[in-house]
Parts: structure tokens; sequence; C-alpha cells
């Protein structure tokens, strides 16, 4: 059986099932993969080293093998704080306004993905299957082949796919997509990325792109398909079960007195549309004051990135725009938004999300959204709460049955969450059993052996079980 080599930016050591703050459905299903197939999880281990050795630090942790490698200072502020996260990350999310091209950022880039092709390069054996995640290392494919590797390679992109006419503003854009054509097959989220992804390649690049959505290159067929991604449905829902969870609830409910609850979670980011979500919320505290002291908007937003100055932003816009509607609706006894700068362990998060009747998720651009699925995942299938998703996250592709909202549009974000506090039970419950059913069928393990089958090639009977 062929061992399967995980590559990504940073490594999630598996911790043992129920541990506090145990990691999320990618993790455990990447890790459960992993554990069946002898295989290594390689990458930065967030750590930084003076001088740049090489040196390879692995353990095994439940089970699963993990090797991790330290980066100076400068590899971090331009690999990692510059062309990953102040050049790609806001130009893949629609964010031309906010991406800094940098010649240092991109050759930091290109080194930091050379040194992680050296350090993997001696780990891959003949056989395994290596899965490269993300778009931190885009090129790593192509640097890998000019060493010799010709195993199997695959690149799944967690984030959106930009259209072509955004795209090329990207200098050097050409040789950047060029260097992905060197894996076997290129995974996205959804059918609307792999279009933008086709597009390009067919007008820029000029290459034939066969009806079944392969492409041909130097003489190979490279696979590019759509593989939505799912929660762990089974491990969500069993923590919804917790102690944990059920303290979680019980807190939080007995907290708002009777209120109705709204929830958002979501890292500290502009591409989440907080600012939006906050405005859209004093909107409808506005349009509704007989009702604006029986809700409550909790969000958390843990904080994420804070060297890079935009999102030192955020955190100051969003701790602005917190005081002012607080301040206008606030009286001694109730403050309407709730806005916590920490993260919670995912059984509290369950708790959380099922005493919320509302699942606020309103990203102005998001590759898939796994909050939308995890709310689902976590309600009352008797008494479920309503989940308002924007249109513009790739889970909206799948879960149809959520009410759909424009971010941008301050109104239709505030009369939907009037609509979802006046819907009645038995339409709340019809909505929630076609969305379980969705979150249910396409999980994270299927999403997982999806792509690892489309990895394997003609090798199916060999798939990841």
């Amino acid at each position: 059986m062929s061992r399967l080599i995980v590559i990504s930016n940073r490594v999630s050591v598996p911790k043992a099932a129920g541990a506090a703050g145990a990691q999320g459905g990618l993790a455990v299903a990447l890790n459960s993969a992993l554990r069946e197939h002898r295989g290594i999880w390689f990458g930065w281990s967030g750590q930084e080293t003076e001088e740049f050795t090489g040196h390879l630090d692995m353990q095994r942790n439940n089970g699963v093998t993990t090797a991790t490698i330290d980066l100076e200072p400068q590899d971090i502020d331009e690999y990692y704080n510059g062309y990953a996260n102040r050049t790609l990350w806001p130009l893949f999310h629609y964010r031309i306004d906010l991406t800094e091209y940098d010649r240092n950022f991109g050759e930091g880039y290109e080194r930091v993905n050379a040194r992680f092709a050296d350090s993997v390069g001696p780990l891959i054996e003949p056989d395994d299957l290596v899965w490269v995640h993300d778009y931190h290392l885009l090129p790593l494919g192509s640097m890998l082949r000019q060493k010799g590797v010709k195993n199997r390679m695959g690149l799944f992109l967690h984030t959106p796919w930009p259209p072509a006419r955004l795209l090329v503003s990207l200098p050097f854009h050409e040789r950047l997509v060029s260097s992905m054509l060197e894996y076997d097959v290129i995974g996205f989220q959804t059918e609307e990325w792999l279009g933008s992804f086709l597009h390009y390649v067919d007008k820029e690049l000029g290459l034939d792109v066969n009806e079944d959505g392969t492409i041909d290159y130097n003489g190979r067929t490279i696979v590019a398909r759509a593989f939505p991604i799912g929660v762990d449905y089974k491990e969500f829902v069993e923590g919804s079960h917790s102690t944990e969870a059920k303290d979680a609830y019980e807190h939080l409910k007995a907290s708002v007195r009777g209120r109705k609850v709204l929830i958002g979670v979501d890292r500290l980011d502009y591409s989440k549309g907080l600012g939006e979500r906050f405005e859209s919320f004093n909107r409808f505290l506005a349009d509704n004051p007989d009702r604006a002291g029986e809700v409550v908007l909790l969000q958390i937003a843990p904080p994420s990135r804070g060297d890079v100055a935009s999102y030192q932003q955020i955190r100051e816009d969003l701790e602005r725009k917190t005081g002012h509607i607080n301040g206008a609706h606030a009286d001694v006894a109730f403050v309407p938004i709730r806005y916590v700068n920490r993260g919670y362990p995912r059984r509290q998060l369950a708790g959380f999300y099922r005493a919320a009747d509302i699942g606020l998720v309103t990203p102005l651009r998001d590759g898939m959204n796994l909050v939308a699925k995890e709310y689902v995942a976590a309600q009352d299938p008797e008494d479920p709460g309503v989940l308002i998703l924007s249109q513009f996250a790739g889970a909206a592709l799948q879960l149809t049955d959520a009410l759909l909202v424009n971010p941008h549009s301050i109104e239709h974000v505030s009369e939907t969450i009037k609509r979802a506090l006046e819907m009645p039970l038995a339409e709340r419950r019809e909505r929630h059993e076609k969305l379980l059913a969705s979150v249910r069928d396409e999980d994270v393990v299927h999403w997982r052996d999806e792509f690892v089958k489309a990895l394997f090639g003609d090798e199916d009977d060999d798939v990841i079980r």
C-alpha cells in the first residue's frame, strides 16, 4: 500500500480524542489517512531559527509521523507575512486594492518553497503519494519534479481562485500557474473557482482544456476538479453531545436571559465581512426598535496575522463599530453585541452553535466556510436554528436551503435577520433536514477519499478507507 505524504505550511500534531482544543475536521481526516497509510505530515514548525539548517524535527504522536523545519525571520517575513498573506491571500479573495507586489516577497516565497523541496524530497519513497495543500506552496510540485521526484502529486487549494482579469495583475503569473501544472491533480473547492482556473489556462497559457476538464501539458494530462470540503460530521455531532458542549450551551442560554442569539465565528480577516455584518445588525436594530432588546449578536473572532497592518486595522475598526452600536442600543442590563477576540475549543463552539437561533455566516468571499456546516451539524433537529449564508461563500453552492444573502447589502442582510427570527418551526425543520443531508453525506472523509482516488489515478482499489 502506498504511503501518503501530506505537505502544508503548518503541521497539525494529532491530539488524543476529546483533548481540549482538539483540531478541526481537516486535521482529523488527514491524520486518520496518515495513520492508515503510514504517512508523514511535513511543514513549517511555526518556529524561528537564526540560520536555516534544514534540520528535521521528526515526531510520532497518536500514530502519525510529523516532520517540521524552522524558518529564518527573513523567510517568515517575506514568504509568510509577505507573499502568502499580503500578495496571494488578498488577490485570491478579489481584494486587489489590498494586494502588495514586492520583489522581495516573491523571492522569499520561492526560496522557502525550495527549502521545503530540499527538506521533504529525501523523505519521499518511490511509491508514495504526495498531497500538497494551499496557496503557500503552489510551486512546490515543480521544484520537487526538478529534483527528480516522479511520484503522483496533487495540490488542493483551500481558497478561491480569482478571475483571469485579476490574476494577470500578479507579476510573473504565467510562471506561477505553469509551475502548478507539474501536479497530476489540482483540486478546488467549487466549480466556480475551477472554471476561473481553466479559463486562465485556456486564455493566458493557450493550453488545451478537454471537455472533462483535464489539461494537456508537456505530454501529460492534468486532472483539475472541484472537491468541496466538508466537516468531520460524526466527530462534530458526537462533540455537540459532550459535557463541554452542554455546559457551553447552558452558559450562553442563561446569560442572554431568553433573548434570541445570532452567532458568528470567524478568524479576524477582511474576507469575512465582519464590518458589513456589524453594520447589517445595526440596521436591523434601528429598523426594528421593538425587537432591539430581544436579540444578541455573539461574534467570536480570534486574531490572526497580527504582523500585517491591514489586520491591525480590521481589529481597530471592529472595536470602534462595536462601541458605536452598543452605545446606541444598549441599556444598563443589556448590550446587543458581544465581541470576543479569542478562540474556543470545538466542543464549546458546538454548544454555542446549538444555543444560537441564527448562524450568521456572511463572508465577502470564501473558498468554502466550514463554520456554516458546523452550525448545521450542531442544531437540534426538533428545534433547529436558521443559517444565514453569504452567496459568495463556497458553501452556498451546497447549502442552498440556507437563507442566502448578499453581504454587501446592509438592507438585505437586515431584512433576512428579521425573516429568520420570524420563520415558523415547520419551515425551519424542513430547511434544516435538507441542509443536514448535504453536510452529512459530503463530509470531510468523503472529500478526502474523492481527492485521493483521483490522485491514485487508475488504482481505485487502493483508495484510503
